[in-house]
């Protein structure tokens, strides 16, 4: 007994055709899908942001890094005319660089605080020492 096969196709499209389709309709989709995004305003990014900002003040960024907080906080100005506007791309992306300009001046800030520490350290070292010494003799 022998078995034969048949070749059925079962398609009736050629299979490039049928994946031309196939890629078409992705394209189309993930264009919906993308333009459904733009389409929402970015209270989350807004609202991380708005919290860099707090933070970098509560660090002292106004007094030890005003060129970095000013930035952030016009950032974050315009994010929200942005937003209020329905310009929600555009708010996004001033709301993310506000962020990353406030958590500059937060680093600055805490850079310029421990450096400070430091010199008070060496200066109370350097008292101690000259104390020690005239106690001595």
């Amino acid at each position: 007994m022998e078995l034969k096969t048949m070749k059925i196709s079962t398609s009736k499209f050629p299979s490039n055709h049928l994946r031309g389709l196939k890629l078409a309709a992705l394209a189309i989709g993930s264009s919906f899908v993308l333009a459904g995004c733009a389409g929402n305003p970015p209270t989350e990014q807004y609202a991380v942001t708005q919290s860099a900002v707090n933070s970098a003040v509560s660090a002292g960024g106004t007094e030890f890094a005003a060129v970095e907080m000013k930035s952030a906080q016009d950032k974050l100005k315009q994010a929200e005319i942005a937003m209020h506007d329905k310009k929600y791309e555009e708010a996004r992306v001033l709301a993310e660089q506000a962020e990353w300009d406030a958590r500059v001046a937060e680093r600055k800030a805490q850079a310029v605080k421990a450096e400070q520490a430091v010199k008070d350290s060496q200066k109370g070292v350097q008292e101690l020492r000259q104390e020690s010494q005239r106690t001595v003799q």
